[in-house]
């Protein structure tokens, strides 16, 4: 008897832990620094990021791109787009999901990059879509305030089935 209610101690000590999914409570404890550590700045509550890049809208055209993975493997249709600047890019998701759209950052200059990413709403991380789950969902990606290049895309998930794509903005 004593080990049952050993362990629903336990039990309860972890579920207090964590939370139990209810409202969170506001910590008001703060742990000391490691000794040597140079101190903390203290970001100020409910501050935004610290982007300068500010988001540019789609003035222009939109073209479509179908997400595709069947039995003729995955793949964007059209692979290869060119707009113009201004114009916006609708990734839809046909079949085969779950797909993203996710640019290389290696692959193109810093204020291409800050730009793109700017414009690049709900991203799971730099220059990356969120997952787009179910058919016919859609995901839109403004080109307005990018600078003339070709930017390399692929989806995340099957990169290895080299679904890969490439946008010319002019």
């Amino acid at each position: 008897m004593r080990f049952y209610g050993l362990a629903l101690f336990a039990g309860a000590a972890v579920l207090g832990a964590c939370g139990g999914g209810g409202e969170k409570a506001a910590d008001t404890t703060k742990a000391a620094p490691p000794a040597g550590a140079p101190p903390a700045a203290a970001a100020a509550p409910g501050a935004a990021p610290t982007s300068t890049v500010p988001k540019v809208a789609a003035t222009g055209a939109t073209k479509e791109i179908k997400m595709i993975g069947d039995d003729k493997g995955y793949r964007f249709e059209p692979a290869d787009v060119t707009i113009k600047s201004g114009d916006a890019l609708k990734f839809i998701n046909v079949t085969g999901g779950p797909h993203n759209i996710a640019f290389d950052p290696e692959t193109m200059p810093a204020d291409a990059k800050a730009q793109l990413d700017a414009n690049m709403d709900n991203k799971m991380a730099d220059l990356s879509s969120p997952m787009l789950m179910n058919p016919n969902e859609a995901y839109v990606i403004s080109f307005g305030g990018v600078k003339p290049g070709k930017y390399t895309f692929h989806c995340t998930p099957h990169l290895a089935m080299n679904m890969k794509g490439s946008v010319t903005v002019q």
